[in-house]
């Protein structure tokens, strides 16, 4: 997804600059509003790293501010402000708390934003590579129903959410990767050490031998001969690869296409959309609007394929359509996932609803990684099968031949 510089002014007429992700300059103008911010200038930035006052890039090399440490600030946080205790004080026990520089640091900044007389949703906006659009909705929705305890704890539950789907979309590609990777191994052994041991016998039969043979042969002089230039080849394809899905359109094109993928898409597509499903309804469940939730929400679901349609449904209900349509539009929900969302907007409970389909995607998701080895075992045995028929063929042949021919002799 592409990023955006902006300058916007607060309700102070304050300037203030950052960056935005978002999947066009349209969607950053919702997000700036919703955080409360007029923007001046937004342009898209092709810099990925940010610079010190010095002008040396720092990014690189400084520690940088993971999942579970926003996780443990949303649950510390929820838990210092339900005790009463007062939020300058509770950042100064969680900055000197925190074993992350980078977190504590940012939390430094953020008390000298408070300190400087800025609100906290205007002191975590300065910093949008850790506090994602989504999150800074939810403070400001805190902010002005004073329940911000109890956002702080609905962020909680929703980080956790974010990070057990990873986890399980990991855990999915793992048995797979490990499998086709052992395979891959097993054949350049194969074909560097133990096809040649069989060529110099092969070589001493003064007949002609069987075309599997040749071939496999052919293919193990080619490799022995030949390695390093295959193995520059496959880390410069890797490389290559790495730098097309760091590009907007390469990411695009690999997140839809990796949605289609035998077994493993299917599980990718639901863990996506059960993250849009529950957030969107964490979202509405909070007071923030349906435009800005549903924009908020697409920046969540990694899957920047997803998150265009996702955008492509706030467009559509921007346009007057209602949520149901907007939802057929996008093409990437089942028809019992529509039923239900037709009956939450009858009903006026579109934030059960979604939560309801968060929480299907999700028991979907466990059920398809339960039996995701019942479904990888057999294509792996054919697999397997025909390799270790292939080698037989190739290896067994000449001898059966000949022992034939000793036979008759």
């Amino acid at each position: 997804m592409p990023t955006f510089a902006y300058k916007a002014r607060n309700t102070g007429s304050q300037l203030i600059e950052g960056v935005l992700d978002g999947a066009n300059a349209s969607a950053v103008v919702d997000l700036l509003l919703g955080q409360g911010l007029t923007p001046v200038e937004i342009k898209e930035s092709k810099a990925k790293t940010t610079k010190s006052s010095s002008g040396l890039n720092v990014t690189l090399f400084k520690q940088k501010v993971t999942h579970i440490d926003l996780l443990l600030f949303s649950r510390q946080m929820h838990t210092l402000l339900k005790s009463g205790v007062p939020i300058m004080r509770a950042l100064s026990g969680l900055q000197d708390a925190a074993i992350n520089p980078e977190m504590r640091r940012v939390i430094g900044e953020v008390r000298e934003s408070l300190e400087g007389g800025r609100e906290l949703s205007q002191a975590l906006a300065r910093h949008p590579r850790v506090f994602t659009p989504f999150y800074l909705s939810m403070v400001r929705v805190g902010e002005a129903t004073g329940l911000l305890e109890e956002i702080f704890y609905r962020l909680f539950e929703h980080l956790e959410f974010e990070r057990y789907m990873r986890e399980q979309v990991k855990s999915a590609l793992r048995y797979p990767m490990f499998v086709v990777i052992a395979m891959a191994a097993a054949l350049v052994i194969v074909n560097l050490f133990v096809i040649p041991a069989f060529a110099k016998v092969f070589a001493g039969f003064g007949a002609e031998l069987p075309l599997m043979t040749r071939v496999l042969l052919g293919f193990s002089e080619f490799m022995v001969a030949y390695w390093p230039l295959m193995l520059a080849g496959v880390v410069g394809a890797l490389l290559a690869f790495r730098a097309w899905v760091g590009t907007v359109r390469g990411r695009y094109d690999w997140d839809r296409v990796s949605l289609k993928f035998p077994i493993a898409g299917k599980i990718l597509h639901k863990a996506a959309l059960s993250r849009f499903a529950r957030s969107f309804s964490l979202g509405i469940r909070s007071g923030v609007p349906v435009m800005q939730a549903l924009s908020n929400s697409a920046q969540t679901v990694d899957n920047s394929f997803v998150s265009r349609c996702i955008e492509g449904m706030r467009e559509n209900v921007e346009r007057g359509e209602s949520l149901l349509r907007a939802s057929i539009s996008a093409g990437i929900f089942t028809p019992v996932v529509l039923q239900m969302v037709a009956v939450g907007e009858e009903s006026g409970a579109v934030d059960d609803m979604m939560n309801e389909i968060g929480d299907m995607y999700r028991q979907e998701v466990e059920y398809e990684l339960k039996t995701l080895g019942q479904q990888i075992e057999p294509i792996l045995i054919v697999m397997l099968g025909i390799m270790v028929l292939i080698l037989a063929l190739g290896i067994f042949l000449p001898m059966w031949d000949l022992g034939t021919v000793a036979i008759k002799r």
